[in-house]
C-alpha cells in the first residue's frame, strides 16, 4: 500500500484547522483519516487533531484484522471521540463549541472499511471510474436523497456548509460506515471540503489517473483548489493498493 499526504492553508483562512495521518496496527491494517475542524480562534485545530491523534494511537495497539470486528470498534472509538472533544470544550471556554467532521479508511486483507461524520469524503478510483465511498452529511445532501434537488444544483445551494453531523457539539452522533472490496491498483483519495468545493469530481479523476508520484497529485490537487479561490484549508490523502494487499 502506498501512501501520500499534503494539508494546505488555502487562501482565506487564518489558521489550518485540518489534519491528516496513516496509522498501522499490531495485524498490518492500514487507517489514514482526514478531519476538518471547525469552531474558535483555536478550538477546529484542536478538534481534528485530538480525534485523528487520540484513534490513531488507539488504532496502533489493537490486534483486530477482522473487518467486522473493526467496524464496531471504529463505531465505539469515534462515540469516545465525540465525547472527549466535548469534554475538552466544556473546560475550556477557548474551546467552547468546537467540533470536527473526519473520514477514515481501514484496509486489510484486500478489504476496506470507509467510515465518516460529516462532509470530509473518500473517492474511490477504479477501471478509470470514480466513485465517491462516504456518505455527505449535510442538509444538502439530504435534499439531494429525498429527490428536491439535483446534484447539480447542490454543488452551488447556499446552505451546501451546513452539517448535519460532527465529532464534538452534539452528545450523539450517528457515523456513517460501510465495507467494501479492494482490488488492486485502487486507489483512494480522502479530503476535506476545502478540496471538494473546489475541485470537480472531473477534474479529481483526471490528476489521479495521471502517471506521476502521488505526492505530486496531491499537490496538483491542492494547487487546483487554491486555483479556484482556496476559500478553506484544503487535505488530500492517497492510498494506492499497488500489490491488491496490504503490505
Amino acid at each position: 500500500m502506498k501512501t501520500a499526504y499534503l494539508t494546505d492553508i488555502g487562501k482565506k483562512r487564518q489558521s489550518n484547522q485540518d489534519y491528516v495521518n496513516v496509522f498501522k496496527n499490531t495485524q498490518g491494517a492500514i487507517l489514514g483519516l482526514v478531519a476538518d475542524g471547525m469552531g474558535g480562534h483555536r478550538g477546529g485545530d484542536v478538534a481534528s487533531d485530538m480525534a485523528v491523534s487520540h484513534i490513531g494511537h488507539d488504532f496502533e495497539k489493537t490486534e483486530l484484522s477482522s473487518l467486522d470486528t473493526l467496524n464496531n470498534w471504529i463505531m465505539a472509538e469515534l462515540e469516545k471521540e465525540n465525547n472527549r472533544i466535548i469534554e475538552a470544550a466544556n473546560q475550556f471556554s477557548d474551546l467552547n463549541g468546537m467540533g470536527t467532521t473526519m473520514v477514515g479508511v481501514i484496509i486489510y486483507d484486500e478489504k476496506m472499511l470507509v467510515a465518516n461524520v460529516g462532509d470530509s469524503r473518500c473517492y474511490l478510483l477504479r477501471d478509470d471510474k470514480l466513485t465517491q465511498l462516504s456518505f455527505d452529511h449535510s442538509l444538502v445532501n439530504e435534499l439531494v436523497e429525498s429527490g428536491e434537488i439535483s446534484k447539480d444544483e447542490a454543488r452551488n445551494h447556499p446552505q451546501k456548509n451546513i452539517i448535519t453531523q460532527t465529532l464534538g457539539v452534539n452528545n450523539k452522533v450517528k457515523p456513517a460506515a460501510k465495507i467494501f472490496n479492494i482490488q488492486p491498483d485502487d486507489m483512494l483519495l480522502l479530503c476535506s471540503d476545502g478540496l471538494t468545493n473546489m475541485v470537480s469530481e472531473k477534474q479529481i479523476k483526471k490528476t489521479l489517473t495521471k502517471d506521476i508520484l502521488l505526492e505530486d497529485m496531491c499537490k496538483e490537487l491542492i494547487d487546483y483548489a487554491n486555483e479556484g479561490g482556496g476559500l478553506d484549508n484544503i487535505t488530500a490523502l492517497i492510498m494506492q493498493n499497488v500489490s491488491g494487499k496490504e503490505d
